[in-house]
């Protein structure tokens, strides 16, 4: 059995926690793979482009998806309709949520959607809470300062 000692003196000069290179990777330094798939890329470029454009246009299936995915890429997101209650109060964030929950239920919204439009109320809800904070924190330092 190694001891875990002998094993960090075979590493003379490194500490825990520190780097053997602390600049790092000097900015603009690019991968030595991607350089010379660069190369060998270098003005084959618009070749292969028309070759994958006449096999799309003969029915190569795996092709036309490549056009059209540079065409017409496929959506990240989209924008929800959904009428979410009015958030006044922290008490109206519990009506929104059930509001989601029940638009999933009846297939007005997906999982995934009714996920982001929750982070959309969580968030509103971190924003209550900072403001309400520093409200509270303004009246007591005014009462500090009334009492001095």
């Amino acid at each position: 059995m190694t001891d875990d000692n002998s094993q960090n003196s075979k590493r003379k000069g490194f500490q825990p926690g520190q780097s053997g290179n602390p600049a790092g990777r000097p900015p603009g330094t690019r991968n030595k793979t991607l350089l010379a798939l660069e190369c060998l890329m270098d003005g084959e470029a618009l070749e292969l482009t028309r070759k994958v454009v006449e096999d799309a246009k003969n029915g190569d299936s795996v092709a036309m998806r490549l056009c059209m995915d540079r065409i017409f890429p496929p959506r990240k997101d989209r924008p929800v309709r959904f009428k979410i209650p009015n958030l006044a109060k922290a008490s109206d964030a519990v009506q929104a949520s059930a509001a989601i929950v029940q638009a999933v239920a009846e297939g007005e919204l997906s999982p995934s959607e009714a996920s982001e439009l929750s982070k959309v109320v969580q968030g509103w809800i971190e924003a209550l809470k900072a403001s309400d904070h520093d409200e509270r924190l303004a009246r007591i330092e005014e009462a500090l300062a009334g009492d001095k």
